[in-house]
């Protein structure tokens, strides 16, 4: 049966992509932007454009009634929506840190809460949380970013637990570069300040960011078509990492932590009482 998908962030970017691929799938959408006059989406009779600013709890609440007396439903919901920072952990200002958990955590959190109810009561139903490779491996310049995309790994880890016996699955979806805005300035902030000591760090991450923009390895329409594909499945996975990049760092990273554990397994466990 077709299929009611709620996907915020929707106006550019993966988001677009993503309602352009459910759309063609025979599935309903609605897409949530900060503007709808201003999204760049088709016109299509199974589209529904609304307004939404995810860090506004009550504007969260309103979409999702808005949906319902649509449809009657919301059977997938995607957390799209959600910027960068570019920058040292230094250089990052409280406020632009804070702005950014507010959209990619608080808000992200916001319209789950606004959604999860409708799921419940119908025992069923999709939340696919957008992550990153950054939301499994840091590395310099992505620090404050990754924290954020750490956070999103955690709660869905927990969600997928907690909604698994009420009929209802919960997916992170951990994409790596795709070629889409993401690493222009209306998707990715640099912080106010530099700081020179971090130059052959932060600075050379600055400087290949802005080569590889509209570079990106990974295709957005086959990733929003993965996307179509992972709702169908039968037992979908609690983690689905996206593109050859993401695979290669998750198996580098699974190799150091292996190594590392090995390196310090004795002093891992000499940390316990002494047996009787």
């Amino acid at each position: 049966m077709a299929k009611i998908w709620f996907i915020t962030g929707a106006s550019r970017g993966l988001g677009a992509h993503i309602v352009r691929a459910v759309l063609a799938s025979g599935d309903s959408v609605v897409a949530a932007v900060r503007d709808p006059a201003r999204a760049d989406l088709p016109a299509h009779p199974q589209l529904l454009k609304v307004a939404l600013d995810v860090r506004d709890e009550a504007a969260a609440q309103a979409a999702v009634r808005a949906a319902v007396d649509r449809y009657g439903t919301v059977d997938v919901l995607v957390n799209n929506a959600g910027y960068g920072l570019l920058a040292a952990i230094e250089e990052g200002s409280a406020a632009e840190v804070e702005a950014m958990f507010a959209t990619n955590v608080f808000g992200l959190l916001a319209v789950t809460r606004a959604v999860l109810p409708q799921m419940r009561a119908q025992r069923s139903g999709h939340v696919l949380n957008l992550s990153s490779i950054g939301g499994y491996m840091a590395s310099a310049g992505w620090g404050l970013y990754c924290a954020t995309k750490f956070a999103v790994e955690g709660i869905t880890e927990a969600l997928a637990q907690e909604l698994a016996p009420l009929g209802v699955r919960a997916t992170v979806v951990e994409p790596g570069y795709f070629r889409t805005e993401f690493l222009d300035g209306s998707s990715l902030q640099r912080a106010g300040r530099t700081i020179a000591d971090y130059a052959d760090t932060v600075g050379q991450l600055r400087e290949r960011a802005t080569a590889l923009n509209k570079q990106q390895p990974g295709d957005p329409e086959r990733l929003a078509r993965a996307l179509v594909e992972l709702v169908a499945a039968e037992d979908p996975p609690v983690r689905l990492p996206l593109g050859k990049d993401t695979v290669a760092w998750i198996e580098a990273k699974h190799a150091r932590v292996a190594g590392e554990l090995a390196t310090w397994r004795a002093l891992a466990e000499s940390t316990g009482f002494d047996a009787a």
